[in-house]
């Protein structure tokens, strides 16, 4: 088979767009739309896709970039543990360029195979971070670590190689039977404004927009759905971390070892209602940039992660100060494995979550995979429940 003819490309309103013919529209490139479209290529690469996205490849504001790249099998369904293995082997094959490194999880509380006291004396670089008397025993866990920001990006890079279009800094909305495109550009000023508006006609749409996709849903086509969202902050936690570093699970946070320091990954506990704006919290009077949840969260922890007391973990003066995102729950589940499912004819939502890092890219594939015909790889349980 020839070489597939790589697609277009446009960054910016300099580079003149004129609406054609597509088979599949993909509204955003996190990594759950970027991977949509690289499968798709590869089962139907008859095919025309055109994938839209507000901002860069990927996006800076998105969940995507913030997301904690922890791969593991802790706490997933066994059904779903096949097609996991298969993300596994992705992550390290086709996208090894993602920052892919395998370490241990170790899960701490009163049950476990193996004393944590002598499970941490191997790591020297956790003293003081841990207290083994809050959590006497560890579970040991297999894990792989990466960068989806990174993942997202080669994704999309490779379904234009593959020859999908690809359209940048515009804002997408839906209309029966395809989008309203408004291709952005930013005045002198530094405010972003629409520079042109296009509609562009599809018989399959895929909405990857994240925690903004069952919005889109509502707002462009009157669809209501069960999904929700959650405002999700990702602290630092200064201390020294290296390349063996385990990934810790305890009193409820994860801490994932990155770039030198430790990410604090805080558990999901409800959605956020409609109109919840994020507000930085006060600890002893003092306003931080950590909301009142993640404040909750970290203080109840400190008897197990005493680190967390002390100025090694940066609260910040305003939520701007703390990373975060709004994160997508599927059928509002703060616990919910990533899905798809066919909201209007021929509009698909594709939806991430809480675990996507484990089954985002199985999931888009599921989709692909639906909408090519094609048959889901050996051992995939299929169908599956949203749990």
């Amino acid at each position: 088979m020839a070489p597939a003819t790589a697609g277009q490309v446009w960054a910016h309103v300099g580079q003149p767009f004129t609406p054609d013919s597509w088979d599949v529209l993909v509204l955003g490139a996190g990594r759950m739309g970027t991977a949509v479209t690289l499968f798709l290529r590869d089962l139907k690469p008859e095919w025309r896709v055109l994938l839209v996205e507000e901002g860069g490849l990927p996006n800076e504001d998105g969940a995507t970039i913030l997301a904690p790249g922890l791969w593991t099998l802790a706490g997933l369904p066994e059904a779903r543990h096949a097609e996991a293995q298969w993300e596994r082997a992705q992550l390290e094959g086709r996208f090894g360029g993602a920052g892919g490194q395998a370490r241990t999880l170790l899960s701490l509380g009163q049950d476990g195979e193996e004393d944590t006291a002598t499970v941490l004396a191997r790591h020297p670089e956790l003293a003081g971070v841990v207290d083994p008397a809050g959590a006497p025993r560890a579970a040991v866990h297999e894990a792989f670590t990466y960068r989806p920001g990174a993942l997202a990006l080669a994704a999309g890079q490779a379904a234009v190689r593959a020859g999908a279009d690809l359209l940048l800094n515009t804002r997408a909305s839906l209309i029966p039977g395809g989008a309203c495109l408004e291709r952005l550009t930013v005045t002198n000023t530094h405010q972003i404004v629409t520079h042109e508006t296009h509609e562009v006609r599809a018989p399959r749409v895929v909405v990857a927009l994240g925690a903004a996709g069952p919005h889109a849903t509502e707002h462009g086509l009157g669809v209501h759905t069960r999904h929700a969202r959650a405002y999700r902050q990702t602290p630092r936690l200064n201390v020294p971390t290296t390349d063996t570093t385990p990934v810790l699970h305890a009193a409820g946070l994860t801490l994932r070892p990155q770039s030198g320091g430790v990410t604090i990954i805080p558990p999901v506990h409800h959605r956020d209602p409609h109109g919840y704006a994020p507000q930085g919290g006060q600890l002893t009077g003092v306003p931080t940039g950590l909301r009142r949840e993640t404040l909750e969260d970290l203080v109840s922890a400190l008897e197990v992660l005493p680190a967390l007391g002390t100025d090694a973990l940066e609260t910040g003066r305003s939520l701007a100060d703390v990373p975060g995102a709004w994160l997508a729950l599927p059928h509002g589940d703060p616990a919910g494995l990533p899905w798809h499912g066919e909201v209007a004819p021929g509009v698909h939502l594709l939806l991430g979550g809480p675990q996507a890092d484990t089954l985002g890219l199985s999931t888009a594939y599921r989709l692909a995979a639906q909408l090519a015909g094609v048959a889901l790889p050996e051992g995939w349980a299929a169908p599956f429940s949203p749990r």
